[in-house]
């Protein structure tokens, strides 16, 4: 008996050490944080990359702020950053150093290829060590996104030297995930959760919960349960819940429901270079044949703000003027009519083929199937056929990839990647704004366009750039914006206080939080 009460306490100890209600923040997400490797990316999970690892500076709503580097200067030529860092150290207990920002450094640029997408990567020349406190960072060109493209998500959030594998090569994997930010991983289980325990060596405010546990609940519905019943103490991050479920617990005296500013532009992207969307007058007359207003009144019941250009008109060098297309489906109709388009029976035909195009969404996004219906539905008034294909989110982002879709699901990446660095990667063939403007005549000047902007520290050229770049993108339909999203939370009002979203969609802030009783 003495024996098997021994083995319960010890069984109840470890079962309750992150339960404990004024300790635990418990939160819900649909996969597991993943192996927490700050240069790579799918299966980490970009909230809990930013929980573990710091960057040298940080994003803010007022403008790139001290993180790691608690200052800088930058050469009148605009080449050499010289970061002066803090007395900061990682959650082992060893000093983040310059040497130790080295190693992270050729870590990223070993795996140049992979990051070409994020143009900093391409501009650096060097960098190195100038003593134990001070990183020197040397650009081939001036860059004028270079501190905002240091303080994203990945790939150049800091390891300890602890963590690398002794080829000190991350794109082979790391051996932990040690890092400098608020929180440190210390447990996963595969499918069911991973626990955060607080990092008593950072050097910022301590987080007042001691852990964070994330259940892994893959089932929408699964977890507005978890959070009604109090299993879990807040949802938020894309995709965590419907519209529907936010609105309807928006009314709940028990619920908490946040809504950020408009963060990223939901759209549709056209693949310029390929089967039926190849014609400029097709891809134009879907846009004007589909009904926005409905999408955001009976899908996204009124949560999001209609779009009609690729970036919100507040961002920016983003206020173009760009008159937008109107919905009309007659002009729709009359457009596909005088492209040779003939109606035969439901569809039109042209050269003895259906006006048939086949559209991707991510077939557990019950928003992105909603729209895709709903889509589907105005298409058929103008004659065109279109096939709705559901994806395994995987094959989904490698399909936009490589460019095998006529028109799929796209979205911009928000602060502080729009407009600059989103455009910027419009040149590389990792996302689908390069595939779906790869069939366009001005695409080599596109391109062009983008690189003079980038290097550019007059904003009056910069704005010229970038009405330019829109209006072509805008002339030659290649996106059918959608909304201006927003990020929603919903945090159970008994459990939590001091919520306030991040200044990245990824940033989840949890370091913040405090429990409600406190």
């Amino acid at each position: 008996m003495k024996k098997f009460l021994i083995i319960f306490f010890i069984f109840f100890l470890f079962t309750t050490v992150y339960a404990k209600e004024e300790n635990t923040l418990t939160i819900a997400y649909p996969v597991n944080a993943g192996p927490l490797n700050p240069h790579l990316y799918n299966p980490n999970q970009m909230y809990a990359q930013i929980m573990v690892y710091d960057s040298l500076v940080r994003y803010t709503a007022d403008g790139i702020m001290p993180s790691l580097a608690e200052s800088w200067n930058i050469s009148d030529d605009g080449l050499v950053y010289t970061f002066r860092l803090r007395s900061a150290k990682f959650s082992d207990g060893s000093p983040v150093t310059a040497e130790s920002i080295v190693m992270n450094f050729n870590a990223v640029m070993q795996n140049k290829a992979r990051h070409s997408w994020i143009a900093l990567v391409n501009m650096i020349e060097s960098f190195s060590a100038k003593d134990e406190k001070t990183f020197i960072l040397k650009l081939s060109k001036p860059y004028n996104l270079t501190l905002k493209e240091l303080s994203i998500a990945r790939p150049f959030r800091i390891l300890a030297p602890s963590g690398f594998l002794d080829n000190k090569d991350t794109s082979k994997g790391i051996k932990a995930p040690v890092g400098s930010g608020p929180w440190k991983l210390i447990e996963t289980k595969l499918g069911e959760y991973d626990i955060f325990e607080r990092n008593e060596y950072y050097w910022g405010q301590k987080p007042k919960y001691k852990y964070v546990k994330v259940l892994v609940l893959p089932d929408a519905n699964s977890r507005i349960i978890a959070l009604e019943t109090g299993k879990i103490d807040m949802l938020l991050g894309e995709g965590s819940f419907t519209i529907e479920n936010f609105v309807r617990l928006s009314k709940s005296k028990d619920i908490a429901a946040y809504k950020s500013e408009p963060r990223v532009t939901n759209m549709i992207a056209f693949n310029t270079a390929r089967n039926n969307t190849k014609d400029v007058n097709v891809r134009k007359a879907v846009i004007m044949a589909v009904n926005k207003e409905n999408i955001i009144k009976y899908i996204l019941l009124n949560q999001e703000i209609r779009a009609e250009h690729i970036f919100n008109p507040e961002l920016e060098y983003c206020n173009t003027g760009i008159i937008p297309y109107e919905y009309n489906i007659n002009k729709a109709n009359a457009l596909l009519e005088n492209a040779g388009w003939k109606k035969k029976g439901l569809y039109r035909e042209k050269d003895g083929r259906i006006l048939s195009i086949d559209m991707h969404y991510i077939g557990i996004d019950p928003k992105q199937k909603a729209i895709a219906e709903i889509i589907q539905a105005d298409l058929i008034k103008a004659g065109i056929k279109l096939n709705l294909i559901a994806e395994e989110s995987t094959i989904f982002y490698s399909l936009q990839a490589n460019g095998s879709f006529d028109m799929i699901f796209n979205k911009t990446w928000g602060p502080p990647f729009d407009p600059g660095t989103f455009t910027g990667s419009m040149r590389k063939p990792a996302h689908a704004d390069y595939q779906a403007q790869s069939g366009l005549k001005e695409k080599t000047y596109i391109d062009k366009i983008i690189g003079e902007l980038l290097i550019s520290d007059n904003n009056v050229f910069i704005a010229e750039k970038y009405h330019e770049i829109l209006n072509i993108l805008h002339n030659e339909a290649v996106y059918l914006p959608i909304s201006y999203e927003l990020d929603l939370a919903l945090i159970r009002k008994d459990k939590v206080k001091n919520f306030q979203f991040g200044n990245m969609v990824s940033e989840f802030m949890l370091h913040i939080l405090e429990p409600a009783n406190d």
